[in-house]
């Protein structure tokens, strides 16, 4: 009885998976539209970018708005690319984020996905508490914690579709090429980004930063919070539509980072059909800044709109008689290389990693690096630098 209990049980949660499924598929057209935007009363405009609150999904019965800052390009001739910037924890809506794209040429959006404005009420220096609008939808429980709840009243719900609206907004302005729209998120907002690529192809690429799926089985709090939560596993976890993400992608993170393993990200990255791209830079450290300072975002977007696709790949990495060698195509001078690997086990961003020179070798169209695996390696990849522009094989695990 307890074992045919337990079937009935599994079959219930994989219906209702797939019906969830379905309606997370749905959220591009229910937010195709663009949105109603109202001027953000008390928010100053600087230069372009200015303070708006646009219309989003229903809550408990209630309508919700979302914060957010909005810029164009001073200078600009004929239709421009897009961003929609999605936060991490602790974070908000960031007005120097979308200055930063629009000094790339980009028109840009940065959004707050918990309800909030930026307005800071704490007052202790480096903690920030964020005040919530009148039209605040849900703010984030603990690490989806709120599976139980009605589909439609969960956080992530909402920040997919605040995420897919931001795109439509973007799309409907006419100064924008609808067709050159990309989403970078950090952090929490990485698991955002690596989760909408898959719903919204409307998205020209994305740049999930740190952020990733597959997190379930992650050898630090995500695995404990997320092990048994199939709510995460069977809807939100972004590998359940990987294989429906076409667009070009770069998986930016570092290998010291405390929160999300390099095998969880790799694990969702080889699910995707699309052109990727990896960089992994050395002491890149973990926070907002950290992820939108570094020049490889822009130098990949501007690939994208310009190309139509990234400016650099790594379409193979191997193990050959204790020698690592990966593969290496760019449109840019490779100037080094570098083997990055590791002889410690468990969760990667505790793990010592060891930085040893590559050989770089071009022909037949790219560039192969190689170099011996000291003794005892368990992972390794290798990082091929044009100028200052990371460019990085997959990352391998030796079991």
């Amino acid at each position: 009885m307890r074992l045919l209990t337990s079937l009935l049980l599994a079959v219930s949660l994989n219906a209702e998976s797939i019906a969830d499924r379905k309606v997370v598929l749905g959220l591009m057209d229910t937010c195709a539209q663009a949105p109603k935007t109202y001027e953000a009363e008390g928010f100053k405009p600087d230069g372009t970018v200015r303070a708006i609150y646009y219309d989003a999904l229903t809550w408990k019965g209630k309508p919700t708005r979302v914060f957010a800052w909005i810029g164009l390009p001073a200078k600009r001739e004929g239709k421009v690319p897009g961003m929609v910037l999605v936060h991490g924890g602790g974070g908000t809506a960031f007005k120097e984020w979308v200055q930063k794209w629009n000094d790339q040429g980009f028109a840009a959006i940065s959004i707050a996905v918990e309800g909030q404005t930026d307005v800071n009420e704490n007052k202790v220096k480096g903690r920030s508490s964020w005040a919530r609008h009148a039209f605040a939808g849900p703010a984030r429980d603990g690490t989806f914690a709120d599976t139980k709840l009605p589909l439609k009243e969960q956080w992530m719900y909402h920040a997919l579709a605040d995420t897919m609206l931001a795109n439509s907004l973007l799309r409907s302005l006419p100064e924008v090429d609808a067709s050159k729209i990309g989403v970078m998120g950090i952090s929490w907002g990485g698991v955002i980004t690596s989760t909408v690529v898959g719903l919204d192809e409307r998205f020209a690429f994305g740049v999930p930063t740190y952020g990733c799926g597959h997190l379930f089985d992650a050898e630090n709090h995500w695995g404990k919070a997320l092990h048994d939560n199939e709510g995460y596993q069977q809807v939100w976890d972004g590998m359940n539509y990987a294989d429906r993400v076409k667009m070009p992608v770069l998986w930016l993170s570092w290998p010291l980072d405390a929160h999300f393993p390099l095998g969880c990200q790799a694990e969702h990255y080889r699910k995707t059909p699309g052109p990727r791209m990896v960089s992994l830079i050395t002491k890149m450290g973990h926070s907002h800044p950290a992820g939108w300072n570094p020049p490889d975002s822009y130098a990949f977007a501007k690939s994208v709109v310009e190309t139509g696709k990234p400016w650099g790949s790594s379409p193979s990495a191997k193990t050959e008689s204790g020698t690592a060698i990966a593969v290496f195509h760019s449109t840019k001078p490779i100037t080094r290389a570098v083997l990055v690997s590791t002889t410690d086990k468990g969760f990667t961003g505790t793990r010592k990693w060891i930085e040893t020179p590559a050989m770089a070798a071009s022909g037949g169209g790219g560039t192969t690096a190689s170099a011996p695996l000291p003794a005892g390696t368990t992972a390794w990849y290798i990082n091929a630098y044009a100028d200052k522009l990371t460019l990085t094989s997959d990352y391998q695990e030796i079991k």
